[in-house]
């Protein structure tokens, strides 16, 4: 794998990629190098993660949980390197759309954007739902509905609270990528701050040693196969969180450089995630009083922050979880943005001219902002009453988030195989003959994750009364019918309006938009 120094350039070296797919310039690039990689570890999110899903992935497979961490990291890791090479040859907005468009077709790059819009949509609101984990343990003043006794006083104030978020996020989005950018930058600066002097306070106050991992808390019991069934359901608390590093390769047409400057974002991104993560989870487990209370598989890493640190550093520390949940929300939505714009650009979606607009005056697309806001909040309704229903729509998102990482391995895979696949040239990020090895892994990795996730077990997918049958195998019937009836839409009604919308088409490299997959990457 080989890497070279960024070396200046005049922004029409940057813009040499859109040519391919027949796009001119229109996103005003003004993000820089730290720019891109906040983008991509803000959307990962070491303190939104794992302080969100703590709680399930110990109450499923108790500390042996941790395992699944370095796990999920390898098979992403791989994902990340074939995205690094996509990114350094095509840096373009809603990467894995145009990604699986390029080395696939129209069709599979459809269905791949598709899944991950709407993927990303049910993230946004999934993560606004982490502020009802953290600002009611801050302080009772933020449980404004109830006292948080009552049947759906919790669900419903997460509902309040997470719409406020949503909506600081739509508004931030539509006034422009620079301040998106700003304000995304000094969230993570912080994050990265608070997460090291956090690392560093577990470690002062650990009363057991690393061997805890080695713990199962007797979760096997209950399954056929001991405690591999109870590690594969608690794994998911980590599949959950280890994605969205490609965020930096989608603001690749408003970046400075981009072809040497995403696929560094991406991979810095999941590596920092993953050290950083992963020391949190150890440390935490190394230092929490008591290994059996209840809390730990009810409140999570909420409870072992005030527990270890006492509640005066313990608060200070849980709102730099709440801006960390912030910017996370605020990445999902940037990307979810980018996504729309891309396909609209290719008059892909209802409504294209409309949504691939770029505002004069903000130079970003404003009415996807808005639209993507407005069904986030939408789906945070269903959690009012129906928290169950809920968990099952964010399971559903982050399946199609699989799905749509596997529409860019796969046909990448085939592409190799071919001898199609063409890395960028000019000294740009290439796994060179590392390449077919490492795509292999990913695409199995996704396969084999992807049937993880959705496989309709009870205790994922209706843990608590009521049982319904439409809850536990609600994944594979939603999935079955956002994929199934999307697609059903593309080939009957988009497919046949397809194409790069003339406001939007760069006349004169027109003809290079259906250029070969094998053609070489301009300098």
């Amino acid at each position: 794998m080989t890497a070279t120094e960024q070396s200046p350039g005049p922004h029409h070296h940057d813009d040499a990629e859109l040519a391919e797919f027949g796009y001119k310039p229109e996103l005003k690039r003004t993000l820089g190098n730290f720019h891109t990689f906040a983008a991509g570890i803000s959307y990962i999110s070491i303190l939104t993660g794992t302080f969100q899903l703590f709680y399930f992935g110990y109450g499923s497979g108790g500390p042996a949980y941790w395992w699944s961490w370095p796990m999920v990291f390898v098979g992403q890791f791989m994902v990340a390197l074939c995205f690094a090479e996509l990114a350094a040859r095509y840096p373009v907005a809603g990467s894995v759309y145009n990604w699986s468009k390029k080395i696939g077709n129209p069709h599979l790059g459809w269905l791949a954007g598709w899944m991950m819009l709407i993927a990303s949509i049910v993230s946004i609101s999934a993560v606004a739902l982490a502020y009802q984990l953290t600002l009611p343990q801050i302080s009772s003043t933020f449980q404004f509905v109830g006292d948080g006794t009552g049947k759906y006083d919790v669900a419903t104030n997460a509902v309040v609270l997470a719409g406020v978020l949503i909506l600081f996020t739509t508004l931030i989005n539509a006034f422009g990528v620079k301040l998106m950018a700003t304000i995304n930058t000094a969230g993570v600066f912080i994050e990265l701050i608070a997460t090291v002097v956090l690392i560093i306070l577990f470690a002062v106050h650990i009363t057991r040693g690393p061997q805890v991992v080695m713990q199962t808390n007797h979760t096997g019991a209950g399954y056929s196969t001991g405690y591999l069934g109870a590690f594969l359901v608690a794994s998911l608390a980590s599949a959950y969180v280890m994605y969205g590093f490609d965020t930096a390769a989608s603001l690749g047409e408003e970046s400075l450089d981009p072809s040497r400057n995403a696929p560094r974002a991406i991979i810095r991104a999941i590596v920092a995630s993953f050290i950083l993560g992963g020391l949190v989870l150890l440390l935490a487990l190394m230092s929490v009083s008591s290994l059996k209370s209840d809390k730990l598989s009810t409140d999570g890493l909420q409870y072992v922050v005030l527990d270890v640190l006492g509640p005066t550093a313990g608060k200070a520390m849980l709102w730099c979880v709440l801006i960390a949940v912030t910017v996370c929300a605020l990445a999902v939505h940037t990307a979810a943005i980018r996504l729309a714009f891309a396909m609209a650009r290719d008059n892909n979606l209802p409504a294209s001219s409309l949504l691939a607009r770029v505002s004069p005056r903000f130079q970003t697309p404003v009415l996807p902002a808005v639209i993507i806001g407005v069904l986030a909040l939408a789906i945070l309704v269903v959690n009012i009453r129906q928290p169950q229903i809920f968990t099952v729509v964010t399971s559903i998102g982050i399946i199609m988030i699989y799905l749509a990482y596997l529409g860019v391995t796969a046909p990448m895979l085939v592409a190799r195989l071919r001898g199609k696949w063409q890395p960028a040239g000019g000294g740009r990020f290439s796994l060179g003959r590392w390449g077919l090895l490492v795509n292999i892994v990913a695409v199995v990795w996704g396969a084999a994750m992807t049937v993880n996730l959705i496989w309709p077990r009870a205790a994922v997918y209706n843990a608590s009364a009521p049982y319904h049958w439409y809850l536990r195998w609600g994944a594979v019937l939603f999935v079955a019918v956002i994929a199934g009836g999307g697609f059903a839409y593309y080939w009957f009604v988009q497919r046949h309006r397809t194409g790069v919308l003339a406001e939007h088409r760069l006349e004169t490299a027109s003809a290079a938009s259906s250029a070969p997959l094998s053609a070489p990457a301009a300098d």
